[in-house]
């Protein structure tokens, strides 16, 4: 009987234990990008969770894709959702936007996503109406706080993170469209390669180089341990757990909850960074989490 109560009480936490891994790939992105160029940091993740990959699947079996085009689904999809995403989101705080913010703007992947559905032909409510409006109304609030001289948003860092953004929601669409069940691990692994092939070439622009020495202490711990997390926890943890979730019955408790990421990441990087959290920032953020809840919950 108690062996029961726990699982239950495992499976009511692991919703909210995926946010908050969710939540610090923008803070690993603070600590790995003042000793790292974006791009070839992320060449490196993507090539370490492969290694990793590939002896699980080998061990457990796993089967691959079965057709070619489930391949080429699968590789759109890393494109898209590894190396535009992640690519968008690590630049825009390597050219000086706050990890808070960022996770603000492409925290309205559910927004978008609903925009772009009725803009198809499917039915929006007034309720999800209602919540887009908000969600919009409570990122402009806060980026308007942070325009102009001296203020972590400018042009460059506004444009990388509305990329990551667009990646991400055009990569869900494409992959709930497109990319048939299959496993996770698997298909973890085509969708690193191919952002792995496409990132490559963009390391070749970038003249920092791995700062993974610090000194006389030896190693730089900040930026290894931002690597190990990024693959290990991130990478492996993360989607092995959203993985069992979808696989449990979970997935729309996941969905449910991805509006608190914003804010939790918004305290993650107040208490490690000290980021400001003004009286602006908790309105339009409270304002988007709102907003975003509101379409969520509609959509069920």
């Amino acid at each position: 009987m108690n062996s029961r109560t726990d699982t239950a009480a495992l499976m009511q936490a692991m919703p909210l234990v995926f946010v908050l891994i969710w939540s610090t790939g923008f803070i690993v992105a603070r600590y790995g990008m003042p000793h790292a160029p974006p791009m070839t940091f992320l060449a490196w993740r993507y090539l370490l969770s492969i290694l990793c990959f590939l002896p699980w699947i080998l061990l457990a079996r796993v089967a691959w894709p079965s057709s070619r085009a489930q391949w080429g689904h699968l590789a759109v999809t890393g494109v898209l959702m590894h190396a535009g995403y992640l690519g968008g989101v690590w630049a825009a705080v390597k050219a000086g936007m706050g990890s808070g913010l960022v996770a603000l703007i492409v925290g309205l992947q559910p927004v978008l996503t609903a925009f772009w559905l009725s803009m198809r032909g499917a039915s929006v409510t007034g309720r999800q109406w209602a919540g887009l409006s908000l969600g919009f109304a409570g990122l402009l609030l806060v980026v308007s706080r942070k325009l102009g001289q001296g203020g972590e948003a400018g042009i460059l860092n506004l444009s990388l993170s509305v990329f990551a953004l667009l990646s991400i929601t055009i990569g869900t669409l494409y992959q709930k469209r497109f990319v048939a069940p299959c496993d996770v691990r698997s298909a973890n692994a085509v969708q690193l390669l191919a952002a792995l092939l496409v990132t490559l070439p963009l390391t070749l622009l970038e003249t920092e180089s791995m700062g993974w020495q610090s000194g006389l202490a030896g190693v730089n711990w900040e930026l290894a341990a931002a690597m190990a997390w990024s693959v290990l926890g991130l990478t492996l943890g993360g989607s092995s757990l959203l993985y069992l979730l979808i696989q449990r019955g979970a997935a729309t408790s996941v969905t449910s909850l991805l509006y608190l990421v914003p804010p939790t990441t918004a305290l993650m990087a107040w208490g490690l960074f000290a980021e400001p959290i003004t009286l602006t920032t908790i309105v339009g953020t409270a304002l988007t989490a709102v907003g975003v809840s509101l379409v969520v919950r509609a959509a069920r």
